[in-house]
């Protein structure tokens, strides 16, 4: 069954450029190592700047894992982390339609 992950997330003042650039290169490293991978998508809010959401579709828990535990990932949290502020939802859903 096909998994679909959204996180909601604030990014620190003026740190939003610096954000889209890090989840760029890793949207990238995502799109290019991951077969499971169906979308990985980062989207600003309209009304607040500082608020963004990824939206995420795997083919299943094996791509989740995968996906979870890939080296460009840890490698690039180092660098996303100190441009994240405090209120990180994370919410996994099962695919319906």
């Amino acid at each position: 069954m096909a998994i679909a992950l959204i996180v909601k997330l604030n990014v620190r003042e003026g740190k939003g450029a610096e954000f889209e650039a890090a989840f760029a290169d890793q949207a990238k490293a995502v799109r290019a190592n991951e077969p499971g991978n169906r979308l990985y998508s980062l989207v600003r809010s309209q009304s607040d700047p500082q608020k963004y959401a990824v939206m995420e579709l795997y083919d299943d828990d094996a791509a989740v894992r995968a996906h979870m535990t890939a080296p460009y990932m840890a490698e690039n949290r180092p660098r996303m982390a100190p441009l994240i502020g405090e209120g990180t939802e994370f919410e996994h859903y099962d695919v319906v339609v």
